[in-house]
């Protein structure tokens, strides 16, 4: 393998970057087959604390793209191993779905309904006027408040969806508190990704969003290139960048061109 080959490693959104809901985005597989051609170290890192990398990996392959679970990275994941590296054994009150109770249980963290260590919470579509009275209590008598990512809506077949960060508000608003956050754009989802990482000379986070992919690379110390695939388009690019104050290393349209100006598309098949 030569060294360009060997020099770039990547750490990769999904919506809005590989695909739109059930919607695959165009060149998102062939991009995924050329990394894997070259032998270059790859992940898959979403905010998305409902479904479990099995879950991801099977949404992925529906869609063409080849994936393995042990390829993605989610914010349940790196929530489970931040509070396990904290307190192994933890006990948890979750306020969340399957894929961060698996990650939680799978970490070795205990899942209680009272006097628990730790209240963590992500997207959860049974959240209810008890289980915000309990995250209260649990987090006034002692407990240290996590959330998985602070994403406040979330895109869904075409409709913007209440999410994680949309019920943080009413925690937050209640006790006037900031939890602990793990998911993008803040830095230890990503820096729990790059220890599982192949090593590379230069790691590149890549996403769609200024605000949460962008700037979550740019904490970690990380390259950075924006398409313009999803929350980026061409038409918002300016005003997304100058709100969010990130600053991508490469700005480009789509994967394909991505390829291009890292100087990794095969040759002869450049993007005009």
């Amino acid at each position: 393998m030569s060294r360009r080959e060997n020099s770039h490693a990547f750490l990769i959104d999904l919506d809005g970057t590989m695909y739109a809901g059930n919607s695959k985005i165009e060149h998102a597989e062939p991009f995924i087959g050329r990394l894997r051609e070259l032998k270059l170290p790859f992940l898959f890192v979403t905010n998305n604390s409902s479904r479990t990398p099995e879950q991801v990996a099977e949404h992925l392959i529906r869609m063409g793209i080849a994936a393995k679970p042990e390829e993605v990275v989610t914010s349940s994941q790196a929530t489970a191993h931040y509070i396990a590296g904290r307190k192994p054994g933890a006990k948890v009150f979750v306020i969340g779905e399957a894929g961060l109770k698996s990650a939680l249980e799978g970490a070795g963290l205990e899942l209680v309904e009272d006097q628990p260590d730790y209240v963590v919470q992500g997207i959860d579509r049974q959240f209810n006027y008890d289980k915000l009275a309990r995250a209260v209590q649990y987090i006034t008598d002692g407990a240290e408040y996590v959330l998985t990512n602070p994403d406040r809506l979330l895109p869904s077949d075409g409709r913007l969806v209440p999410g994680a960060g949309s019920i943080a508000a009413s925690i937050q608003g209640a006790l006037q508190i900031e939890p602990v956050v793990i998911g993008k754009p803040y830095e230890p989802i990503m820096r729990f990704a790059l220890e599982r990482l192949t090593f590379a000379e230069q790691v590149w986070a890549v996403g769609d969003n200024p605000a949460t992919d962008i700037l979550a690379g740019q904490a970690a110390g990380l390259r950075t290139a924006l398409v313009q695939t999803g929350i980026a388009t061409a038409d918002n690019v300016e005003e997304l960048l100058e709100r969010s104050g990130a600053s991508p290393d490469l700005i480009c349209c789509n994967l394909e061109t991505l390829l291009e100006r890292l100087n990794l598309h095969p040759e002869g098949q450049a993007s005009k």
